[in-house]
């Protein structure tokens, strides 16, 4: 684990030399690097000093260093306008060495405290590169929501500190059943993931960062959120059978409704950033079922969930660049310009919809065995969170590719190597993980 760890480090004073790509290189000698380091074991490995993984952060640990790896490919005009582009080197590997010890920790304040820290690189990569002058006030959203949520866990920590002598997730055999309690530890968790009520500041931040924070945003700061949940639960193992029906009511009602706003939006980077909030409360009613189905079906969404919403975010990317706009009453006829990319747009969006053979699928499908094993009524709202996916990923398709383009195409230019190498380093992963599913079989 530590080898990683100084090899990041290390990487912080080639961010001011001018070496963009290089950097990016090691980034993928680094995630490959990682892939070779996989253990068999099922308990926790890899241990040295306070880090250590298990199959959960393994996977998220991964998807954190493919997703930063991508970043650095997807801002590419960054560097062609000389735009800071050293100091955006920087922030990102800052943000890589919070993430990796945020899910590689095995102490609960040295999570909490990385877990805090990597809200600074997001929030410089939006108030720095965003695009709009409202960046600033999507900042003020992001930090003021989970600060103000994040304090009272910090409190909770220092108490279970105090009561257990030990800080290590090893030793959470508490039983605590007090409501007070269990929102001191959740709510930052329910905000991250985020859960319905708790997710206005997630189309806000995502419509105001560029590229590489709506791609960190989605791929791996939702993840935050799920992943304490799945550390955090055994503390409340017992009290949560009482409770976890109204979160699983929430989360299905709450993701119906904003699959219904997603079809109201005009804004393709808008529209994206709502289907995640949909996706993700299917993981926290996943989770909160409490069962073997809902753990791993919520871990495979969130990794499918991470590569498709991430490579949606650069498709609209793409074409921003181009058209200066993300309107999606500009962005018209596509499929009369550029057809090559039609086809990625509807691959990554049959993936967004659970299409055959995504990753997202196979998660959708132990997620919803889940919900209905814990109750037969959830059936009502999990089929109108399935159609209504399916309505907005078509609109989107349907919207951005048909039609009469607009007649300011004139300046419009083809796609790059980058971008298609890009945007299939999304979609092979998604679609081709599927086949190593024993990982997860032999625990079911």
């Amino acid at each position: 684990m530590m080898m990683f760890l100084f090899g990041l480090i290390m990487l912080i004073p080639l961010s001011f030399l001018n070496l963009f790509w290089l950097i990016q290189w090691f980034f993928f000698i680094l995630t490959f690097l990682f892939i070779l380091n996989y253990s068999g074991f099922y308990q926790i490995f890899s241990i040295s000093y306070f880090l250590g993984m298990d199959m959960l952060s393994y996977s998220l640990i991964l998807l954190s260093f493919w997703i930063c790896s991508l970043m650095i490919l997807a801002s590419m005009k960054l560097y062609q306008n000389n735009e800071y582009y050293g100091l955006f080197i920087f922030v990102l590997i800052f943000l890589l060495l919070s993430l990796y010890l945020t899910f590689s920790s095995l102490n609960l304040f040295n999570f909490y405290l990385f877990f805090e820290i990597s809200l600074i690189p997001t929030l410089i990569l939006i108030i720095g590169w965003g695009y709009q002058p409202e960046r600033l006030e999507a900042g003020i959203y992001l930090l003021f929501y989970t600060l103000f949520m994040s304090l009272p866990m910090m409190i909770m920590i220092f108490y279970l500190s105090e009561k257990l002598y030990v800080t290590s997730f090893s030793f959470l055999n508490m039983n605590l059943n007090m409501f007070f309690m269990f929102l001191c530890v959740n709510l930052v968790f329910f905000v991250k993931i985020p859960m319905f009520f708790l997710h206005l500041w997630l189309p806000k931040a995502h419509v105001e960062a560029p590229v590489s924070g709506s791609m960190i945003l989605a791929g791996i700061m939702l993840k935050l959120g799920g992943y304490g949940l799945l550390r955090f639960m055994i503390l409340f193992k017992y009290f949560l059978l009482n409770l976890n029906i109204f979160f699983i009511i929430i989360s299905l009602i709450g993701g119906f409704f904003v699959s219904l706003i997603c079809i109201r939006q005009s804004d393709m980077k808008s529209l994206i950033a709502y289907s995640s909030v949909s996706h993700m409360s299917l993981v926290l009613a996943g989770i909160m079922t409490l069962n073997y189905w809902g753990l791993w079906g919520a871990l495979m969404m969130m990794l499918a969930h991470g590569l498709c919403s991430s490579g949606l975010f650069c498709l609209a990317n793409i074409m921003y660049e181009r058209i200066h706009s993300r309107s999606l009453y500009l962005n018209k006829g596509l499929l009369n310009i550029m057809p090559n990319l039609s086809l990625l747009w509807f691959l990554l969006i049959s993936s967004n919809m659970a299409a055959p053979p995504s990753l997202n699928l196979m998660s959708e499908i132990m997620l919803i065995n889940s919900i209905v094993s814990f109750s037969i009524l959830s059936m009502l709202f999990l089929s109108l969170m399935s159609f209504f996916s399916a309505v907005y990923s078509l609109f989107l398709y349907s919207y951005s590719q048909h039609g009469m383009y607009y007649s300011g195409f004139y300046m419009f230019y083809s796609g790059f190597m980058r971008e298609y190498l890009l945007l299939m380093l999304h979609w092979l992963p998604l679609n081709f993980l599927f086949l190593k599913m024993e990982f997860l079989v032999q625990w079911i």
